[in-house]
């Protein structure tokens, strides 16, 4: 197999009845690289909806011209247009011929081109994709628009494996030695018989080879043939989040001399939920699943984000102890499969947040009336079980996935589904919901309607996966466990609903439990560690992100991570760090004291400089076995609180240096607080990519992540907010972030103010290039960073 990866395109927004065409001439059209996002490089604007992040939509075309002999030869060969992903109704043109389209923005498709391309009359293959994303409320969250996946045309000989048409899995442990299993779809697209020798190996990370199978088989013209191979391997590495050991399948058919060959990382592992037990991975004890939420934008990039964005955000949420991802909620872009696999992150992999009728979608507002109703409704009786299928068998073969969801919150009362139950319910939001959407309406549909898609649901995913549980994320649960609905689901999800956990467990005593989404309370996290029979929790959320906001206009996104949407920590990531680790963490932050606030996310400072005698409150977030509090050597005394998880106390402010000095296991660590100045300087840290994960990006793109910072005169982080300038030399601006939810400068402008002192640019550059980039700050000399 040859594949052949199409990244340069032209794009126009707007529509245009024959851009279809092939001599189309499409000149003017502004050039760009898939992936690509066109909706996060248009204006914010209140005519958009404030659940989709104020980013507009509307219809836009790409089209890619590509030299025939630049793919290789494809004479006699099988050749195929794939796409991983376009938001979303899109539609496919190749050389003028119409090969149809995709509903879905999360589903990947192809085309055989085969016979098209016989007929081309010269050396160019143009493509043409229309895409119509004109809905403004088809989401509760940002989804960006445009062709934001990868994009490849891939030749095979004739005797070929068609795309997921290898299947990968771990039968059996018994101490060092695991039991796997595979099996292959081979097809032949001859007009004549024709015979095929298979073979497949297994090559681990120190590049041993084992031998897993091989076969002559007799395939008629255009038969396919399923084979399958069992071996027993000794020595076995397992994957495990500690260590995530990968091996690589390698699958070779030969037949008449012609060889394709096929090849992709898999892991060893088995793993089961248990009703008592909760998670056990390769027969182990129990694992706790530590685990974030996370949509699939990162700020400036929209939903079109580099693999290295990731991995720099998943190696900081690995460094607060989570280990478990839930892709909410949809498919994500393979990339973060990918890193999931090589960081050793568990995955529950999710499919729908909306089934035959659509939830209300917010556009003024998280929970102004009314609501609009756009959106995968529509397009579910017809395509579910398509797209259910394209999950599981495109991620059937990451050792990462652990388990299938059919739905989020589905079960929300009113919205649209009724019963008459209700009065026995808590509502969602319901401070701010209208009276008639708090009441039973008979003329709504029926909840128990639900019951009988999630059966059909599960019993496609049991038929295409046999390996993994399926799971939903229940919003009331109080009803649905009535309903029926949660009786054909392996593991069940609960979100936000840490309270009825033991009664539940009672009721459903062979049911395996997770919090399916998670606040990041102390005693949320407890009802988690203390019963074994939850097998973990997912917080909402682990990064910040676009949409579904809590305010009105400007506020286009939510904060609620670990991680502000720059990849920098919040406070919940030095709680949760000191909830979720065994390496020894102490971490101080101070406040004026006065009376808390309902918001989690309250402002703390990292400094020690109030008014003298004024009231303040030290707060340390420490999993230290014994600590000490200093200012100017006399000791502080803090005391736990058990509601809140920390260590807290008030003391009136005396100028000098706060000091805790930590200690665990034979370790210690020290953190200090001092006073903060006005800032003078801007600072850059290059972000490097740990050698050790270097393998695990692209050679041919270096993305430069860089993290800027307003410091004072001894490099202390200030909260001072100024706007930043960028010019650079050899490299390419992708954008600057600040994680400000309000700030509504366009995100494809060179320049964009701090927040809390501090923004992150991104710049990509060439292999083997020198590059600089000056970063300028008014009344401060510029910065000069040498790439």
């Amino acid at each position: 197999m040859e594949k052949y990866l199409i990244k340069d395109w032209r794009f126009y927004l707007g529509d245009n009845e024959i851009a279809w065409q092939k001599d189309f001439n499409d000149e003017d059209w502004q050039k760009i690289t898939v992936p690509h996002d066109w909706s996060i490089a248009q204006d914010f604007t209140k005519n958009a909806s404030s659940g989709t992040g104020y980013l507009p939509g509307g219809i836009g075309w790409y089209r890619a011209h590509i030299v025939a002999k630049e793919i290789g030869e494809f004479t006699d060969k099988i050749t195929q247009l794939r796409f991983d992903g376009v938001y979303k109704n899109c539609q496919v043109w190749v050389n003028g011929y119409h090969l149809g389209g995709c509903v879905s923005g999360y589903s990947s498709f192809q085309f055989n081109l085969t016979e098209i391309l016989s007929y081309n009359t010269n050396d160019e293959i143009v493509i043409a994709v229309r895409v119509d994303h004109t809905d403004i409320a088809d989401s509760r969250w940002y989804n960006g628009s445009g062709i934001f996946r990868p994009v490849t045309i891939v030749t095979n000989h004739p005797i070929m494996i068609d795309r997921y048409g290898i299947t990968f899995e771990t039968a059996e442990l018994r101490c060092d030695e695991a039991v796997i299993q595979t099996k292959i779809t081979v097809t032949n697209f001859n007009e004549e018989k024709k015979v095929a020798h298979i073979k497949q190996n297994l090559t681990d990370s120190a590049g041993t080879v084992v031998t897993i199978g091989q076969k002559e088989i007799t395939l008629s013209a255009n038969e396919s043939h399923e084979i399958q191979f069992e071996m027993t391997l000794s020595e076995v590495k397992l994957w495990r989040p500690e260590t995530p050991n990968l091996y690589t399948l390698t699958t070779i058919i030969l037949s008449n001399g012609k060889v394709n060959t096929y090849q992709e990382k898999v892991g060893i592992r088995t793993f089961e939920f248990t009703a008592e037990d909760g998670f056990i991975l390769n027969n182990t004890a129990n694992i706790k699943l530590k685990g974030v939420c996370l949509h699939e934008d990162a700020g400036c990039f929209g939903t079109a984000v580099p693999k290295a964005v990731w991995l720099r955000r998943l190696l900081k949420l690995k460094e607060a102890g989570c280990n478990a991802i839930r892709m909410a909620h949809n498919p994500h872009a393979q990339i973060l499969y990918d890193l999931c696999d090589e960081l050793g992150f568990f995955v529950f992999d999710e499919a729908f947040d909306e089934w035959e009728n659509p939830k209300n979608k917010w556009w003024r507002g998280h929970n102004v009336y009314p609501p609009k109703y756009e959106g995968y409704a529509k397009d579910f009786p017809a395509w579910h079980e398509k797209d259910l299928i394209n999950m599981v068998q495109r991620n059937k073969n990451h050792p990462s996935v652990i388990a299938w969801s059919i739905g989020n919150e589905i079960d929300y009362p009113n919205d649209p589904y009724a019963n008459d139950l209700f009065n026995e319910m808590e509502g969602n939001n319901d401070a701010n919901k209208p009276a008639a959407e708090r009441i039973y309406n008979p003329n709504r549909p029926d909840t128990r309607r639900l019951t009988t898609i999630a059966k059909q649901l599960s019993e496609i995913v049991h038929k295409e996966d046999r390996t993994r549980p399926t799971t939903l994320a229940a919003a009331f649960p109080e009803l649905s466990y009535q309903t029926g609905l949660l009786d054909s689901v392996d593991v069940v999800g609960y979100n936000y609903k840490e309270h009825l956990y033991e009664e539940h467990h009672r009721l459903f005593p062979t049911k395996p439990f997770v919090g399916s989404e998670n606040r990041h309370s102390y005693q949320n996290w407890l009802a988690t560690r203390d019963n074994n029979y939850i097998a973990g929790q997912f917080l909402w959320t682990g990064i910040d992100y676009l949409g579904e906001s809590r305010g009105v206009w400007p506020k286009h996104g939510t904060y609620r991570g670990l991680l502000d949407m720059c990849g920098y920590e919040t406070i919940m990531f030095y709680k949760r760090k000191s909830w979720w680790t065994e390496e020894l963490t102490a971490r101080l932050f101070t406040r004026p004291a006065k009376e808390k606030s309902a918001d989690p996310w309250e402002a703390v400072y990292r400094k020690w400089n109030y008014i003298v005698d004024e009231q303040v409150e030290i707060r340390l977030y420490t999993n230290a076995e014994k600590f000490e509090l200093t200012l100017n050597d006399d000791v502080i005394d803090l005391v736990f609180d058990e509601i809140e998880g920390y260590y807290s106390g008030i003391i009136p402010y005396t100028a000098g240096e706060l000091t805790v000095l930590a200690k665990k296991d034979d370790k210690e660590i020290t953190d200090t607080l001092k006073a903060v100045n006005q800032a003078q300087r801007l600072e850059a840290n290059v972000w490097q990519v740990p050698m050790a994960y270097e393998v695990f990006l692209p050679k041919n793109e270096i993305i430069k992540q860089i993290e800027l910072s307003l410091v004072d005169k001894d490099g202390n982080l200030t909260n001072e907010n100024e706007v930043i300038g960028f010019t650079g030399e050899n490299c390419e601006f992708l954008g600057f972030e600040n994680g400000d939810m309000d700030d509504m400068t366009n995100y494809s402008q060179k320049y964009r103010r701090t927040r809390y002192g501090r923004a992150i640019c991104y710049l990509k550059m060439s292999v083997d290039t020198q590059a600089k980039a000056v970063f300028s700050v008014a009344g401060y000399h510029d910065l000069v960073v040498e790439l």
